[in-house]
């Protein structure tokens, strides 16, 4: 048996009840690489796309788009018209093959080794089935990976989207775990900060080494 690090919380000691994952961006390699070569080839201003999906980002084609709300041709046009708003036209439908990201095998690794000890959660904000399917020939997902969370929760399946505080409420209470007990990983700082409030100790995920380090500190377990 491996030997935990608890966390430390208002002076109470407090054992790891579970790690929750976000997927994209934490165990793919993030869309952001693919967004800027994307926009060098085309000659679009930088950060075009990122700067769309984050302005009014709470009811933007995006938000709409992840909680299932617009089909892919209304997405399409609604973030056409916002990049346009902000200085260059970009069809919705050229952004979707851009968030295709490669597994990290050493994320998958250290997730194995969380779930041998913790419970596990996903929230992810994807898309709605059909649209996947249009952009790719292989899901986002893969279902191996997938298998090792004992819960998940998409975005596209219950209408509700990170960072609405909501979808890490349902997380915990499914789980049947203390927030304040729970680790979550997400690339987007926007999405910690709801986590972070409930309690959680939350990891920002900038690269697999990075992120691995800072889960072994917090649940005292070697991953690699």
């Amino acid at each position: 048996m491996l030997a935990v690090m608890p966390l430390i919380s208002e002076g109470k000691t407090l054992a790891i009840e579970a790690v929750i994952w976000d997927f994209g961006g934490v165990l793919t390699t993030s869309p952001f690489e693919a967004f800027a070569r994307f926009e060098t080839e085309r000659g679009l201003p930088a950060d075009i796309i990122r700067r769309t999906n984050a302005a009014n980002h709470l009811e933007n084609a995006w938000a709409k788009f992840e909680r299932a709300e617009v089909d892919i041709e209304t997405f399409d046009k609604l973030f056409a018209a916002e990049s346009l708003a902000l200085g260059a036209e970009v069809r919705g439908r050229d952004v979707l093959p851009l968030l295709q990201g490669n597994l990290r095998p050493e994320m998958v690794e250290a997730l194995k080794r969380i779930k041998a000890q913790h419970k596990t959660g996903c929230i992810t904000n994807n898309l709605p089935a059909n649209a996947i399917g249009s952009m790719t020939g292989r899901t986002l997902y893969v279902a191996e990976v997938m298998a090792l969370f004992d819960h998940v929760i998409e975005s596209a399946k219950i209408g509700l989207r990170k960072p609405d505080p909501r979808i890490y409420q349902l997380m915990v209470e499914t789980l049947k775990v203390d927030p304040k007990r729970c680790v979550y990983l997400d690339d987007l700082g926007v999405n910690l900060k709801p986590a972070r409030e409930m309690g959680m100790s939350t990891i920002k995920v900038t690269s697999g080494a990075q992120a691995i380090a800072e889960l072994e500190a917090a649940t005292g377990l070697k991953l690699r």
